[in-house]
């Protein structure tokens, strides 16, 4: 079913149905769950049926005509606060919470969520990338968080609850999302015109992890063509770490001069990786290997000859949770490498 273009979540519009009808909708929310899968396009339908002017907000149902959801679609209501990482920084900066330094407490989210609202009868505050929150912001937030203003509903959108300080955790309700079904990752990259030929799009779609932008990646050839060099390079007996190090260097070199898409190739690679340790797990376990037939000839081989995949897998995992943490980037890659090299051929 599909609430409002919205594939894969309906479980979910549910509970916040239930929620709203009792009126025992909690103040701040965490959702989690792997990138691409829609839960910040969720927390913005969720927001414009909150503030719709008229239909009841226990309906979930926006109408998507009146002057609140048009406001909403058009990122322009004044109860709605939306604030993301900008593409210049590592961390969500400080004054999106408390202002600049001139304005310290007088301008930001926590200011402003404190207002009275214009138009409907909440505040509603959208924080994507809430991974990126470091200690300073997190901090920011607990005061809100832990005195929320009438009538306030505070969402961040993250994949991971250990991506956030106990602090945060601690005072938000967590709702997990589950990653999408193939089929509908198939569908959505059919309709959405990311590919034509339906075969290639369930192709995509069965590696994606339930993760529509991740398929959306892999429909890039040069990705593709990377991601069966490093399977070859990781399914290989003992693996050369100089060598890979060296590869994928190369390979994030050749996003640009940028760190954001540096930083979003890097992570893909890490993906790709503990995807590969993930597929060997299965074959251990007797499990038909998800993907095509080279891919799974490769992991059933290394699955043979290969004893660390577990740890190596936990490694990969550990990866991706470091990229954002303004490490040397080369030192960072030849560090993970060698560690795969070291666990892959552990007793």
């Amino acid at each position: 079913m599909t609430w409002h273009g919205i594939r894969g979540h309906d479980g979910l519009v549910e509970q916040f149905r239930r929620a709203l009808a009792r009126q025992r909708l909690a103040s701040s929310f965490l959702f989690t769950g792997p990138s691409g899968i829609g839960k910040r396009l969720f927390a913005l339908k969720l927001a414009q049926a909150m503030l719709c002017q008229t239909r009841p907000e226990q309906a979930l149902d926006p109408c998507t005509t009146c002057h609140a959801c048009t406001l909403v679609a058009a990122g322009n209501h004044p109860d709605l606060e939306v604030i993301e990482k900008p593409r210049d920084k590592a961390f969500l900066p400080v004054e999106l919470f408390l202002g600049d330094r001139e304005h310290r407490g007088r301008e930001g989210l926590c200011h402003r969520i404190a207002l009275k609202p214009m138009m409907g009868g909440r505040k509603i505050a959208v924080i994507d990338q809430a991974d990126d929150l470091n200690a300073e912001g997190a901090n920011c937030l607990l005061k809100t968080l832990e005195e929320p203003p009438p009538r306030s509903v505070l969402i961040l959108v993250g994949t991971s609850p250990a991506r956030q300080l106990p602090t945060i955790r601690s005072r938000c309700q967590l709702v997990r999302f589950r990653p999408l079904e193939p089929e509908v990752v198939a569908e959505l990259l059919l309709e959405q015109g990311v590919v034509k030929d339906p075969v290639e799009a369930r192709r995509l779609a069965e590696h994606a992890e339930g993760s529509l932008s991740q398929a959306a990646a892999l429909a890039d050839p040069e990705l593709w063509t990377f991601r069966r060099a490093l399977v070859e390079r990781l399914a290989e007996p003992v693996l050369a770490s100089v060598a890979l190090a060296q590869a994928v260097q190369t390979f994030v070199d050749a996003a640009g001069k940028d760190a954001a898409p540096r930083r979003a190739r890097l992570r893909q690679v890490a993906a790709f990786a503990a995807d590969f340790y993930r597929r060997l797990l299965h074959a251990e376990s007797g499990a038909v290997v998800p993907g095509d037939d080279d891919l799974g000839r490769l992991v059933r081989r290394a699955a043979l000859s290969r004893p660390g995949h577990a740890a190596a897998l936990d490694r990969c995992l550990e990866a991706a949770a470091q990229i954002d943490r303004n490490a040397n980037q080369a030192t960072f890659i030849e560090a993970w490498l060698d560690d795969l090299a070291r666990l892959a051929s552990a007793p």
